[in-house]
């Protein structure tokens, strides 16, 4: 069996998957290969194995779990079913905790398949990892790392909306006011990150849980005109808050017509993150629903809450004096892996930097058609790389190019949800990695991506240390004109897609572009596919500080 015999040999994805026999290849009347002239191959249906031994059917869930699909077997192939670099992290945890061993992300990407995966996975040596559950609060309940870095960036700026996470949707049609009120109640009730200040005490900044009846937005419709709606969405997502003193959320409900509101919501960052926007839509469509129906959200109680996660993640890292701690030998790799990182990347700019960087920002977007993108997607498959990392590599080549610099640094946000337990969970989650790439002018892109791969995958192994903490350990000098580590930031967003669909309302998205850059200059992307599984295209867009840059830049 040729299939049989290459896979001895070589990785998973460089096995061919179907092989036609010909009894002699064809050729032009120059005597080379007439590819034209080749047949096409024909691909069978490949037979469903079920995952057999318990690691296997563990393999198998956590795929399905994550991938958000009802069945996969043996065969199925992580990237092939829609998997990326992002969403492997989750995968290496949740196998790890579940199966009691350590699976690093790097054998995902060698033996991507439920049955490969799981033989690796069955050779490893059995961790303990510390379970997550709602357990023992101290009487004054710390912040996580990177709430305490939004603590300290807000204690440092009251007045900038930088740091919050703006969400507005219009409702059109038989709209309960007094349900919709109701069910924003039982959100905030529902999840305590939502009633949550942070005052500082004798031990440092402590988070502060309140009741819900003490925040809850009051939803009294004001009318605003349409032409004026966009302004007034704008100015709800640009509050400000003092998170020592008040619990950072507001809305408001906009009325611009008989039957057309638009809801318009703001939390900043040191409670929620963007994939915290799930949870919330889910949550609010499920308790609208009921609250219109006379009766109370039956929602699965939260199996823990985010004090319960700031404690543990405290725990599960552990102190850096000792060595065997993870923190202690994350910190280990960042050290090594960001020695002699340059303070800023200077690239062409149209005015000097200012001493303080105010945020102010602009963006403009771009699209890639269905066609590039494939192509794009087929040659990560064909160098056993992701999207992700295509485009990771492809900017780091053009910020080299413009900047004159051939050691380039890009922060990355990852969505820090490693364990189940927080899928449904409304916090700050978020880290950041910072990926440096050293750019060789003599290198060919095919080297430049292999060595972006083994950067990126050793970044996600070491993606448990907060970057705040980071930035504390390697203490790069510090200037309120930048961000410390990197400047550019890239987002592959992966968020789940949550539809609100309520009863007898056309719900639809609102984009108000809030002038705020956190960067100098930030990409954004979003891959697209069909129903069939096929690239659709990409859509993004660049934030810049204007600051800095004008748009013709």
């Amino acid at each position: 069996d040729v299939k049989a015999a290459l896979a001895v040999g070589l990785p998973s994805y460089m096995v061919p998957s179907a092989f036609v026999l010909l009894p002699a290849l064809p050729l032009n009347a120059n005597g080379k290969l007439d590819r034209k002239a080749l047949p096409e191959p024909v691909f069978e249906a490949r037979e469903f194995r079920a995952p057999v031994s318990p690691v296997e059917e563990s393999v198998a869930a956590v795929f399905a779990e994550v991938l958000g699909i009802d069945r996969v077997g043996l065969d199925d192939d992580f990237f092939e079913l829609g998997g990326n670099s992002l969403l492997a992290t989750q995968v290496a945890s949740r196998l790890s905790f579940a199966l009691g061993t350590k699976v690093p992300v790097r054998a995902l990407f060698e033996t991507p398949t439920v049955e490969a995966l799981a033989a690796v996975v069955e050779s490893q040596d059995t961790e303990i990892r510390v379970p997550l559950e709602a357990g023992h609060r101290p009487d004054r309940i710390p912040l996580s790392p990177a709430q305490q870095r939004m603590w300290f960036l807000n204690r440092f700026d009251t007045d900038t909306a930088a740091y919050n996470v703006p969400m507005a949707i219009r409702l059109s049609g038989d709209l309960d006011v007094d349900a919709l009120q109701a069910a924003v109640a039982d959100v905030v009730t529902r999840h305590e990150s939502l009633r949550t200040y942070y005052p500082e005490s004798v031990d440092g900044p402590v988070q502060q849980i309140v009741p819900a009846t003490e925040v809850t937005p009051d939803l009294r419709p004001v009318r605003v005109a349409e032409r004026e709606i966009i302004g007034a969405v704008t100015a709800v997502g640009a509050t400000t808050f003092d998170v020592t003193d008040e619990v950072p959320l507001a809305a408001k409900l906009f009325q611009v017509g008989d039957s057309d509101y638009v809801l318009a919501f703001v939390v900043h960052h040191i409670s929620a993150d963007g994939s915290s926007m799930g949870p919330l839509t889910r949550d609010l469509m499920q308790a609208y629903v009921a609250r219109s129906q006379g009766d109370v959200p039956t929602w699965e109680p939260l199996p823990v809450q985010y004090a319960d996660y700031a404690v543990w993640q405290r725990t599960v890292l552990g102190s850096e004096d000792d060595p065997g701690s993870l923190a202690s030998k994350q910190v280990d790799y960042w050290k090594k892996a960001l020695d002699g990182l340059p303070d800023q990347l200077d690239l062409p700019t149209d005015r000097p930097r200012p001493a303080v960087q105010s945020f102010h920002g602009a963006r403009a977007d771009f699209t890639v058609d269905a066609d590039l993108h494939q192509r794009l997607t087929d040659l990560g498959r064909q160098t056993n790389t992701t999207l992700f990392m295509v485009l990771h590599t492809a900017f780091a080549v053009f910020l080299a190019r413009m900047s004159g610099s051939d050691d380039i640094a890009i922060g990355t946000p990852i969505a820090g949800r490693a364990e189940r337990e927080l899928d449904d969970l409304i916090g700050m989650f978020a880290n950041t990695l910072v990926f440096r790439t050293r750019v060789d002018g003599q290198a060919s892109f095919a080297e430049l991506l292999e060595q972006t791969r083994e950067a990126d995958l050793g970044a996600f192994a070491n993606a448990d240390v907060p970057f705040e903490r980071l930035v504390e350990v390697l203490n790069p000098a510090r200037s309120t004109a930048r961000h410390p580590l990197f400047q550019v930031g890239l987002s592959f967003q992966n968020l789940a897609q949550s539809s609100l669909e309520l009863p007898g309302l056309t719900i639809t998205g609102i984009d108000a572009d809030m002038a705020i850059s956190q960067f100098d200059l930030h990409l954004i992307v979003t891959d697209r596919y069909d129903a069939d599984g096929r690239a659709a295209g990409i859509t993004g867009f660049f934030t810049y500080a204007t600051d800095l840059f004008d748009e013709s830049t």
